[in-house]
């Protein structure tokens, strides 16, 4: 993808640019990065499969077969320190946020979750964070930053309550 191609100029793109009717059940955002992050969301199914959703995440081709008939806005990527496409992203999550009724946001991470859990949270859209499984330890960059607009802090180990003692505890998701 060229870098300043917006992904709503692709062919094949379903970004929507109207506002969606008030007496609509808002729409559930999924955000995630593709791979793991991706599959992680996509464990939660049985909790979401009765919502209205939308999907952001990359537009690879692993991700394009998994959400195959779902609502996909295709983010900017690379995200790792990577400043141009951040602010992308939070251009991508303004327009996202402001044609959709949005109930809540829900990601696993990385890069692209943060100018969604940013904005989402000024615009009083509840915000969860769910904590990757394979960082029990020590905290994802993305969750520290995305921390203090979060509505509720979701981990897959009790030991990932060490660094978020607020947090509930899931269980894992794979």
């Amino acid at each position: 993808m060229a870098t300043t191609e917006h992904p709503s100029e692709r062919v094949g793109s379903r970004v929507e640019t109207t506002t969606e009717d008030a007496g609509e059940p808002g729409v559930l955002l999924l955000v995630g990065s593709s791979g793991g992050h991706l599959a992680q969301l996509l464990a939660l199914r049985p909790w979401y499969e009765r919502w209205r959703r939308c999907w952001v995440t990359f537009d690879t081709p692993e991700a394009l077969s998994l959400l195959d008939g779902e609502e996909l806005v295709p983010a900017h990527h690379p995200t790792t320190r990577n400043v141009p496409n951040l602010l992308r992203n939070a251009v991508l999550a303004w327009r996202v946020l402001r044609s959709r009724r949005v109930a809540a946001v829900v990601t696993t991470g990385a890069g692209v979750a943060v100018p969604f859990v940013v904005l989402a949270r000024l615009r009083r859209v509840p915000t969860v964070y769910i904590e990757v499984y394979d960082r029990i330890d020590t905290p994802t960059l993305t969750a520290r930053l995305c921390r203090p607009f979060l509505s509720a802090m979701l981990v897959q180990w009790d030991e990932q309550r060490r660094q978020y003692p607020e947090a509930t505890v899931v269980g894992t998701l794979l």
